[in-house]
C-alpha cells in the first residue's frame, strides 16, 4: 500500500485524491505520474449513459469497463496502464460516485493471473450503437464487502445451456442495455411468441426457451422458442423487413451451434414476409409461420436441417 492514506468506506472529494495522489481529474481511468497508483471511479447509475455497466459479478470480482466512449474500446492508453499494473508497480484503487463531486473509497484491486479481462458489447455514449467494450476483472486485495451493483450475469467458465419458460420474458438486449425500455417491435415479439407458444400447447406440444451462456462471455444468449415435440428451434420478429429477417437467420445459426441438429428451425412473424424474403429463408432452410385466420401458416416447409449441416447444398 505504499504511502496510501485513504481508508475503506471513507468519502471525500475527487479533487482532493489527485491533489494528494496525481493522475487525470477527470474520466474513469487515472494513472498517476507521482504515486505508483491507478485511480478507477466508477458510478454505475451515470455510467449506463455512456454504455459502461460495471458491478460485481458472482466470481467474487469487480467487472469494470475500459475506457472509451465511442467506438470498440482498445487496450491502450489508460486500459493498458490497468492491464499493466503488476508489471509497473502500480496499485490499482477503486472508488465509487463522481457524479456529485465526491466519491467513496471502495479499496485496492488487482487482475487476476488467468483471464484479466475480456470483452463484450455496450452500446456508445447516449444510447448509440452497440460497439465491443473491454471488462476487467478487478480481484479485491483489501476492500469493502461486494455490495451495490450486481452484474445480472457472470461470465461462466464453461458453456452452460438450461431451458427457461416461455412466460419468463428474458431479451438478450437486456444483457447489452439492463436499463433501456424495450421497444415497440419487442413488445409485439413478446406478444408474438406468447400467442404461438399457446397455439403449440393447446395442440399438445411442450415449448420452452434456452438460455445459453457460452464460455467467458458476460452476455447469454436467449432463444425464442423451441418446439420440443416437433424438435424445431424457433426465432421471432416483430416486423417483417429484410433488417429483421436477415437478422432472425444469423441468430438461428448462432444457437444453432449449441445443440445436436434439431429438425428444423423456423421464423415467427406477425404477418407474410415477402416473396424475396421467403426465398432467402428457404435458402438458408429456415421455416417462416406467420397467423393466419386464426391458425398459422408456413412456408417453406423442409424435412431436415442436413443441407445446412453438411453444406450439401451448396455443393
Amino acid at each position: 500500500m505504499g504511502d496510501w492514506n485513504i481508508e475503506i468506506g471513507q468519502e471525500l472529494k475527487r479533487v482532493e485524491i489527485h491533489a494528494e495522489y496525481g493522475g487525470r481529474r477527470q474520466g474513469g481511468i487515472g494513472p498517476s505520474r507521482v504515486k505508483p497508483v491507478v485511480l478507477l471511479f466508477t458510478d454505475p447509475i451515470k455510467g449506463h449513459r455512456h454504455g459502461y455497466f460495471d458491478g460485481w459479478g458472482l466470481d467474487g470480482c469487480y467487472h469494470y469497463a475500459g475506457e472509451g466512449q465511442v467506438g470498440d474500446q482498445k487496450m491502450t492508453q489508460g486500459n493498458l496502464t490497468i492491464l499493466n499494473h503488476r508489471k509497473d508497480g502500480r496499485d490499482l484503487h477503486l472508488f465509487q460516485g463522481v457524479s456529485s463531486g465526491v466519491t467513496r473509497y471502495i479499496g485496492q484491486f488487482e487482475l487476476p493471473e488467468e483471464d484479466p479481462w475480456y470483452l463484450t458489447d455496450a452500446p456508445e455514449t447516449n444510447d448509440g450503437p452497440v460497439r465491443s467494450v473491454i471488462m476487467f476483472r478487478l480481484r479485491p486485495v483489501k476492500a469493502a464487502p461486494a455490495t451495490g451493483t450486481q452484474l445480472p450475469h457472470t461470465p461462466e467458465s464453461e458453456l452452460i445451456v438450461r431451458e427457461v419458460e416461455i412466460e419468463q420474458q428474458y431479451a438478450e438486449r437486456t444483457y447489452v442495455e439492463p436499463h433501456r425500455e424495450p421497444y415497440e417491435a419487442e413488445r409485439r415479439e413478446a406478444k408474438l411468441v406468447r400467442d404461438y407458444a399457446d397455439h403449440l400447447r393447446a395442440a399438445g406440444h411442450v415449448v420452452v426457451r434456452q438460455r445459453i451462456a457460452p464460455a467467458r462471455e458476460l452476455k447469454p444468449i436467449i432463444t425464442d422458442l423451441y418446439d420440443k415435440t416437433a424438435d424445431r428451434l424457433v426465432e421471432a420478429k416483430g416486423t417483417v423487413t429484410r433488417e429483421a429477417v436477415r437478422m432472425a437467420v444469423g441468430q438461428l445459426y448462432d444457437y444453432g451451434r449449441y445443440f445436436e441438429p434439431v429438425t428444423s428451425w423456423a421464423l415467427l412473424v406477425p404477418s407474410e414476409p415477402r416473396a424475396d424474403l421467403i426465398d432467402f429463408c428457404k435458402f438458408a432452410e429456415v421455416e417462416v409461420i406467420w397467423p393466419e385466420e386464426g391458425g398459422y401458416r408456413e412456408a417453406g416447409n423442409l424435412s431436415a436441417s442436413e443441407g445446412r449441416r453438411t453444406g450439401s447444398r451448396r455443393a
